[in-house]
């Protein structure tokens, strides 16, 4: 078996027999959070009660607009504060951990608006992505036989995955040069720097070209071929559909749903989400009766006003 067909397979066999419910307890959970809670004055954006992220697997982060998917990786990721509650990392509790300690401890994230530094080189913005660098430190600067071989090894993986992502030929061109789509690999491949065991992607699609896309779907099935695991906010539902394994639902602020993509897809509390109320539910006979009831009781409302005043109301 191919070895991203087996890492497949795990990952669905880790997910068999599990309810469709939100909080739902996973086999080996690598990321688990509790009573997450974020207020912006009266406005509550995050109130996660419990989920679980599934060790080795693809799960998408899915939900209307202003359902608190981005807020919530703010959270979690220590680009932001929480208001209250707690979540634990390979059993690690990362409440108050700065960004870039969250990103040390190997999990790291991509943004929806890409982050890449302009005016350095893509080879320079990958190299930065590189933890625990010797020459960073003002005395050992100085000497330059403490951090040679650290900053040839750097550049060295560097270079491959710039091969991996297909950007070795940009390799010395300004970051800022690159197009929409060539950021997001860039953002990726930079990521990787730090050989993180949990990849944070917030909408890696969004303003990327048709043609780079199919790219960018096989580098997030790569991520897990090498055992990494993902959690991906996605608006694009054939995208999800495509590569995640396991799906959570969010609105308002909460987990609504979770469960496999083709349930998720079908489950009357996502399609409520997304549409409001069964929008495009059949009506039941008591249903129709009784709108059939409230149109004929406007209709007489409105004649009895015409026939009083001798003209129809304003509307």
């Amino acid at each position: 078996m191919h070895a991203d067909e087996s890492r497949k397979a795990a990952a669905l066999a880790a997910f068999k027999g599990l309810e469709s419910e939100p909080g739902v307890a996973k086999p080996d959970p690598i990321l688990v959070v509790d009573n997450v809670v974020r207020r912006f004055g009266g406005l509550t954006a995050v109130d996660v009660n419990h989920i679980e992220v599934q060790r080795g697997s693809i799960t998408a982060l899915i939900g209307p607009n202003g359902a608190g998917k981005t807020t919530f990786f703010n959270q979690l990721t220590g680009f932001d504060t929480a208001d209250s509650g707690q979540w634990t990392f390979n059993g690690k509790q990362m409440n108050g951990v700065h960004a870039h300690k969250v990103a040390r401890m190997g999990m790291v994230r991509t943004f929806q608006l890409t982050k890449a530094l302009s005016k350095l080189t893509v080879l320079e913005n990958m190299r930065l992505g590189a933890q625990g660098q010797r020459g960073e430190n003002f005395f050992r600067a100085l000497f330059s036989a403490l951090w040679e071989k650290q900053e040839d090894e750097i550049t060295a993986r560097a270079d491959e995955l710039l091969a991996r992502f297909k950007l070795d030929t940009k390799r010395e061109d300004f970051a800022g040069s690159l197009s929409g789509g060539q950021r997001k690999l860039l953002e990726m491949a930079r990521a990787l720097m730090v050989q993180p065991e949990l990849v944070m992607l917030d909408e890696p699609m969004a303003g990327v070209n048709p043609a780079l896309t199919q790219s960018l779907l096989g580098h997030v099935k790569g991520l897990r071929e090498e055992g990494m695991t993902v959690l991906f906010v996605e608006h694009d539902m054939d995208m999800v559909r495509d590569i995640s394994d396991w799906v959570i639902v969010m609105a308002q602020g909460g987990v609504i749903a979770e469960g496999p993509p083709d349930t998720i897809m079908s489950d009357a509390r996502v399609i409520d989400a997304y549409l409001g109320a069964h929008h495009d539910a059949p009506l039941s006979a008591e249903e129709e009766e009784q709108q059939l009831h409230e149109a004929e009781a406007e209709l007489e409302v409105e004649s009895e006003t015409v026939d009083e005043s001798g003209k129809e109301p304003a509307k």
